[in-house]
């Protein structure tokens, strides 16, 4: 498993696009820290290096993208087989990190044009699809509802933000309360122990000249 050299961290709603390349076959994994009860919407489509057009083109047919999302404690949300372009969709059940795999899977005997893959990847997290509700709506007043429910849905989602990033402050907090505790301790204990040795050197010498009659 290869990680991506970036850590996403999201707050609600947002949504990212980006594409990086891989060889056939090989995983490639990035990071989401998420509050939980989220639900997060991936969109993937492959695209192959052309040997003869030295360009990327859409994916031939028997390509496909296995996708994997474990927590950081092994825990399995979603393990699938896609083709060479789709949708994924989960939803978080605790706060933290989540590792996001994906991997190309070729059914072909035959390799295609240098292994090279382009992957383009559009991750929205805490987002819903409002114009295709939208877009289903009868009337006014059935819109007006779709953009209502929407606005209450972002709504507790942004308060779900907050809880979260309050609940790791509060934890930050009491960690470096600790830390400077541990450095006062350790502080007080040092000088103990050069006052110790002071005080033995103190009585070693005395006891040296008192035997040596130098005193």
């Amino acid at each position: 498993m290869q990680m991506l050299t970036f850590l996403l961290c999201f707050g609600f709603p947002l949504s990212t696009a980006f594409y990086f390349h891989a060889a056939e076959r090989e995983e490639k994994c990035l990071i989401e820290d998420i509050p939980s009860d989220t639900m997060v919407t991936g969109t993937f489509k492959i695209q192959q290096w052309d040997t003869g057009r030295h360009m990327f083109l859409e994916s031939a047919p028997g390509l496909g993208m296995f996708v994997t999302i474990t927590t950081y404690n092994g825990e399995v949300i979603l393990s699938k087989l896609y083709g060479p372009q789709g949708t994924f969709y989960f939803t978080s059940h605790s706060s933290g990190e989540h590792i996001i795999c994906l991997e190309s899977n070729s059914t072909r005997l035959v390799s295609f044009g240098g292994n090279r893959l382009r992957i383009h990847l559009d991750i929205r997290v805490g987002e819903h699809d409002l114009d295709a509700a939208i877009a289903q709506a009868k009337d006014k007043v059935n819109e007006l509802t779709f953009k209502l429910e929407y606005l209450i849905e972002q709504i507790g989602q942004i308060v779900k933000e907050q809880n979260y990033q309050r609940d790791r402050e509060e934890k930050f907090r009491m960690t470096s309360e600790d830390t400077n505790s541990n450095v006062l301790w350790w502080a007080f204990a040092q000088i103990l122990i050069l006052i110790s040795v002071g005080i033995f050197q103190m009585k070693y010498m005395k006891d040296f000249f008192i035997a040596k009659k130098l005193v």
